[in-house]
């Protein structure tokens, strides 16, 4: 897989349509952003597979962009615009583990830093499974690499 980061997405598309044969999926890097019919200009932040992973043909890629001039989210899925009402906050999609004692650790996922976003953890993909949230791509709150068997980015796909 190229490194596709920073590109447009047009040239990311252009980049993969030979070495791809499903359609690439493409969304909003932020949550509360509608993804452009036209969508040529907006930048990719996150991909998957990883920058340098194996390419089978078959393989399902996922860009995550933003609109021209918006920079990138430190997460995917992330609010360009949190509501600041208070009380108004959105229920989280899935039952976040707090992490213990920050990124890393003794079998326990935390997904801060650079393999996940937010602070949603699962000890295990039977946790993420039955909090709704399997699968999980890479970037999004709750992944990790401990949860990634393959490291194709996408942990609990199996």
């Amino acid at each position: 897989m190229p490194s596709l980061i920073g590109q447009r997405y047009a040239a990311a598309e252009a980049a993969l349509k030979p070495l791809v044969t499903t359609p690439v999926e493409v969304r909003a890097a932020y949550s509360d952003v509608k993804l452009a019919a036209d969508r040529s200009q907006w930048t990719v932040c996150f991909q998957t597979p990883a920058a340098g992973s194996a390419l089978p043909p078959t393989t399902a890629v996922e860009l995550s962009v933003t609109a021209p001039g918006t920079p990138c989210p430190a997460q995917a899925g992330a609010a360009l615009h949190p509501s600041k009402a208070p009380g108004r906050t959105p229920a989280p999609k899935s039952t976040p583990t707090p992490a213990p004692g920050g990124n890393g650790g003794n079998g326990g996922t935390t997904t801060g830093g650079t393999t996940g976003g937010g602070s949603v953890t699962y000890k295990s993909c039977a946790e993420a499974k039955a909090a709704g949230a399997a699968p999980i791509r890479r970037g999004q709150p709750g992944y990790s690499k401990n949860l990634d068997r393959d490291n194709d980015g996408i942990a609990c796909d199996k």
